[in-house]
């Protein structure tokens, strides 16, 4: 159910948030009214940190001890009261264009290298994935008959991979089949039809391509090339790696929300022998978005269907090629952790990879 707030204790919902981020301490009238200008007395400080603890946006970790922010606090706090830093996503840029060597460098060394700057400027465990080889560009198509009612399409990638495919023609509807060289002609045809078409286009784009299109001489033509690039399709989109750069792991360890040596085990776990968890996690593939700055995802601690960080905060943006996503871009803190610097991060971290690897 959606919280409605006044803007008094929105600004004491701020208030208190902020504080807690900044000492780790349950956090009491006293000191918001020491260290924020909210106007009110301390009294009414209290009654409204009252009404949002029943609102579900603060709690008490014990009896007389001041409050904290849920997870439901904090996402108020992420979803309407805060603005990324725009000094900060500034200054992620500048130091991903002065230290990387795109030149020099391998593409995993590079990637290793943003991992670490992320880490540093943000505080938190960094998360880059390795781009993915779904986003291949298709070269060249060929569509060759095999033997009498076979036909194999091949298809070459930028990167000079061949796939192929082999499958059964679809009778024609006539009586009187067509002379295998006829068929050839005509798949020639097609051919230079759908390389006309098609080349410089993505295999993922191939999966929404209007098949209506195709000139109706060659319909019969029309379940086989279905079928036959969903198939390649669906075998190009097949995570070829989950290999994830982390960085960063040591400095957020000490914080205080991980002091239990069981807790920290199971994340260090998570991040060394279950990628492939963390990885669908991190690359969903938004909706194509439009051209400009990248979308930002933050989920907060429950939010996080993965068990070992659910008492976490995980950041993720993706990275594309043009408006391909290729990659992930993401940090991993405690939900107690500086959310306008860590969104401005990510977003900055993303903008920079896309417009490089575009």
């Amino acid at each position: 159910m959606e919280v409605q707030l006044t803007n008094r204790q929105q600004h004491i919902l701020w208030a208190t948030v902020r504080h807690y981020i900044a000492t780790a301490e349950p956090v009491g009238s006293k000191a918001l009214v020491e260290e924020y200008d909210l106007g009110v007395s301390s009294a009414t400080i209290r009654n409204v940190m009252g009404v949002l603890e029943k609102s579900g946006l603060l709690y008490q970790p014990h009896t007389s001890a001041g409050r904290i922010p849920s997870d439901s606090g904090y996402r108020i706090y992420v979803d309407q009261l805060i603005t990324p830093s725009e000094i900060l996503a500034k200054e992620v840029e500048l130091a991903l264009q002065k230290r990387l060597h795109w030149e020099d460098w391998s593409l995993e060394a590079i990637l290793q290298g943003a991992a670490q700057i992320l880490a540093t400027l943000s505080g938190c465990i960094s998360l880059i994935t390795m781009p993915q080889t779904n986003t291949a560009i298709l070269r060249h198509l060929q569509l060759v008959q095999i033997e009498a009612g076979r036909i194999m399409l091949i298809v070459v990638t930028d990167a000079y991979e061949t796939h192929s495919r082999l499958m059964d023609l679809s009778p024609a509807k006539e009586e009187t089949q067509p002379e295998p060289e006829v068929i050839d002609h005509e798949l020639q045809i097609v051919s230079n039809f759908l390389n006309t078409h098609l080349r410089g286009r993505s295999l993922l784009e191939l999966a929404t391509l209007d098949w209506s299109e195709l000139d109706q001489e060659f319909q019969r033509y029309g379940e086989f090339l279905k079928s036959s690039v969903a198939e390649l399709t669906r075998r190009t989109l097949a995570p070829t790696t989950t290999q994830i750069m982390v960085r960063g792991v040591a400095e957020v360890l000490r914080q205080p929300e991980f002091s239990q040596l069981q807790q920290v085990q199971t994340i260090i776990h998570l991040l060394e022998e279950e990628q492939d968890q963390l990885w669908r996690l991190i690359f969903e593939e938004p909706e194509m978005e439009e051209m400009g700055k990248s979308k930002v995802t933050v989920r907060i601690g429950a939010e996080n269907p993965l068990e070992p960080i659910r008492t976490c905060t995980l950041i993720t943006s993706t990275y594309r090629r043009g408006l391909l996503p290729v990659g992930s871009v993401g940090v991993l803190g405690p939900t107690r952790l500086d959310y306008e610097s860590a969104i401005a991060v990510v977003a900055a971290a993303a903008d920079y990879l896309s417009e490089a690897f575009s």
